[in-house]
């Protein structure tokens, strides 16, 4: 029986290896053809995973910012950018990245593979245990780009990480570029203790049996995740927190390489540390942040709230402090969290200001100023006093960077990227921001920003904008991006 059993096992092993090198010879030499037109047969091709690519957002300028380095350097190389982007063309999605971001890549070397399965890594698809729907939607996503084409290097920068060992399966040399993982210990975490939160219902906070469950979704969850990561060669991540958690969930330590995501710090420092006088009067406290829930805006209205209730002064005259929260608003589900919030402030009794550009004067405390142009952000940071962050745990924050680097005294909330890799001191110890936590902290950072002397303040916005203009700039983003995949391209040509 037991030698029975043995064969069994050893059959069992041979049919599943036997089942992987078809499936990697089929995939291969139904895949190559796609692209055989337009790339050279002596090419190097990369593959990019971002299924959003036009998107428009901070991993878009990542990825865009990528592309352009590896033309750049690499003369041979040919980027292949697979995204379920089906209503716009290859040369559209160029077009927006050079208007949005500035960045120009060459079109000749860049192509585009449009995946139409798309909607199976949208959350609305999943509205049950939406972790593992989205990812068994993303090895769909994948076995579907697999058989458009197989690069000789593909990089994942989006964090699907279940679409890594499917490209190492049929031949890519595998990277991937991390800005935050699907899970973390702290949502573990948050969980164990019951504490209710964006991704963890009150109603399941409140249930033991329910949190033993969830909890152990979660932790098998987080196994397969990093089992998954494990077969990334090269690994970059946007800061050290996501570097933390990635090490842990991954258990590649040594491997994972913090390359900070190019921001536009250039136009940011060409605006006056002095504060332009603003078009509303007063003085302006602003806010950058998509209206999602987790941003926790609420909580940046309550502590505005609470300021003016403990400084009744600051609701008046030239100095008068206002509150304008800046942000894109792309469906119902931001709109409805924008009337809310327009509610919460009117139930703390701030009154709420026209959402004109430029901002008019008048009677009002807060104004909600959502999908703005880049020049009127410029403008309004020109003259803002200080910038409010709080999301907790917010895995690197390139909103808080852009405050630093106009000259706003950043408020930042004090966790993970914020805390970590931006506001922190500089080389001689001084402070280059705050950071708080609470409703009560934000308050208190609040008004000691706005008491404080303006050569105080122009102290700490000159040290800010030291820190951050080199740091976060697109040349040092282009250096630590090569330097990480550079290994990736030289086993490739072997």
């Amino acid at each position: 029986a037991m030698r029975i059993l043995g064969m069994a096992a050893l059959m069992a092993v041979v049919g599943v290896v036997v089942a992987l090198v078809l499936f990697r010879w089929l995939m291969r030499s139904t895949s190559r053809s796609k692209l055989h037109s337009t790339v050279p047969p002596n090419a190097m091709t990369i593959g990019f995973f971002h299924p959003y690519c036009n998107a428009g957002g901070g991993g878009e300028r990542v990825l865009w910012c990528a592309v352009r380095e590896l033309q750049a350097r690499f003369k041979h190389v040919h980027c292949v950018v697979y995204t379920g982007d089906v209503d716009a063309s290859g040369e559209d999605i160029l077009r927006s990245a050079t208007r949005r971001f500035g960045v120009t890549c060459d079109t000749a070397r860049t192509h585009f593979l449009f995946l139409r399965r798309r909607g199976l890594v949208e959350a609305s698809s999943w509205p049950r245990f939406t972790l593992a729907g989205q990812s068994i939607g993303s090895i769909a996503l994948g076995l579907e780009a697999a058989g458009l084409f197989i690069p000789d290097v593909f990089l994942d920068t989006m964090g699907y990480a279940f679409v890594l060992p499917l490209f190492w399966l049929v031949g890519s040399h595998i990277g991937c570029y991390v800005h935050y993982p699907t899970i973390s210990v702290d949502m573990i975490q948050r969980v164990q203790d019951r504490k209710a939160s964006y991704n963890n219902d009150a109603s399941v906070a409140a249930s033991a049996h329910r949190t033993s469950a969830k909890l152990l979704y979660y932790r098998v969850f987080a196994w397969l995740y990093g089992w998954a990561g494990s077969f990334s060669q090269q690994i970059m991540v946007n800061s050290s927190w996501t570097r933390g958690h990635i090490d842990t969930l991954w258990r590649k330590q040594g491997s994972t390489k913090i390359v900070f995501p190019p921001c536009d710090t250039a136009a940011f420092c060409a605006l006056p540390l002095k504060r332009q006088p603003a078009s509303c009067g007063g003085r302006l406290v602003v806010s950058v942040a998509q209206f999602r829930p987790e941003k926790d805006h609420a909580l940046q209205i309550k502590a505005f709230g609470k300021l003016l209730k403990e400084c009744p002064d600051m609701q008046k005259g030239p100095d008068r402090v206002r509150l304008v929260l800046i942000g894109g608003c792309r469906n119902d589900g931001d709109r409805s969290r924008v009337a809310a919030l327009e509610q919460l402030a009117a139930d703390l009794g701030l009154l709420k200001g026209h959402a004109s550009s430029p901002l008019e004067a008048g009677d009002w405390d807060i104004a909600f100023m959502l999908n703005i142009e880049f020049s009127e952000l410029l403008t309004l940071l020109g003259c803002a006093i200080a910038g409010l962050h709080t999301m907790r745990d917010e895995h690197f924050g390139i909103g808080v960077v852009e405050f630093l680097a106009a000259g706003a005294i950043a408020i930042a909330h004090d966790s993970a990227g914020p805390k970590l890799d931006i506001v922190v001191p500089n080389s001689q110890g001084r402070p280059t921001g705050l950071l708080a936590s609470c409703e009560d902290t934000y308050a208190v950072a609040l008004r000691k920003v706005l008491e404080m002397s303006e050569t105080d303040r122009l102290r700490i916005a000159t040290d800010a904008r030291e820190s951050v203009a080199e740091r976060f700039s697109e040349t040092a983003f282009g250096k630590g991006f090569l330097d990480s995949v550079a290994p990736l391209l030289l086993n490739a040509t072997r």
